[in-house]
């Protein structure tokens, strides 16, 4: 499996307008980060988790030419703004894009992007198959899915587990029962907001100390606000087996 880290940012990243910290200021690709996204190749399919609101500059930096299913963690804007920009799949694949998410993620779709549902069919709008899942395991053209519940603040929340990686963002708390699915995995990719405590983000030492927990191979940390700091300067703190992500990061599994 290759994993791509489309964007390893939030909506509290860089560059933040007005403000004026090293981060924001900083010359090393690694510190400018777009919405967080990643991109799976597997079994000879392509899946995207998430279309925040840069979805199209991630598939056209990383000339993702085709797309079998995009797969929603939850409905916040930062994670679904980017939906209209499949209609681009739709016209150079002639199918339907099948999207799969939790039934309130994809009633949340289906108010913002009313204009897809519509009984009005306008040309070039948007095509999409609507895929509802739970917390069961379900596959995608033969690539099986492991939803992991974790909780964003008071939102309920999916990462997921394929084969011998998990994907896991906007959370800070996870079970014991939920850690089991993901115990095993080789590589984790788990958000990590900034150094102070956050209401639904797990922070930089709330993240190291999962991890030390889960026990990965190999860790990556995502959804990184300017208030981290800066990327090497960060990566100096980490333990060997986790390292910051950054945009564009390709990771084989």
């Amino acid at each position: 499996m290759k994993v791509t880290l489309l964007g390893t940012g939030t909506s509290q990243g860089v560059p933040v307008i007005g403000c004026s910290c090293e981060v924001c200021r900083s010359v090393d690709y690694r510190d400018k980060r777009l919405r967080v996204s990643v991109h799976l190749q597997v079994e000879g399919k392509s899946i995207i988790i998430d279309s925040g609101p840069d979805f199209r500059q991630q598939v056209l930096r990383e000339r993702i030419r085709t797309l079998d299913a995009l797969v929603f963690t939850h409905e916040h804007k930062d994670h679904t703004a980017g939906l209209d920009d499949i209609r681009a799949y739709n016209f150079s694949q002639h199918k339907d894009m099948p999207l799969y998410g939790e039934e309130r993620v994809l009633e949340q779709l289906k108010r913002e992007f009313a204009y897809i549902f519509s009984g009005i069919q306008y040309p070039g709008i948007p095509r999409v198959a609507l895929n509802p899942i739970t917390e069961d395991p379900f596959e995608i053209e033969g690539v099986p899915f492991i939803p992991i519940r974790v909780k964003h603040y008071k939102l309920p929340v999916l990462g997921y587990r394929v084969g011998d990686f998990t994907y896991i963002t906007d959370a800070n708390y996870i079970s014991e029962t939920e850690k089991e699915k993901v115990r095993g995995s080789k590589v984790i990719v788990l958000n990590a907001l900034r150094l102070e405590p956050h209401i639904s983000h797990f922070s930089l030492q709330e993240a190291v100390e999962l991890l030390k927990d889960l026990q990965p191979e190999r860790a990556y940390l995502t959804h990184i606000s300017h208030l981290l700091g800066l990327h090497r300067e960060v990566e100096l703190t980490l333990p060997d087996f986790i390292r910051l992500g950054y945009d564009g990061l390709q990771i084989e599994v």
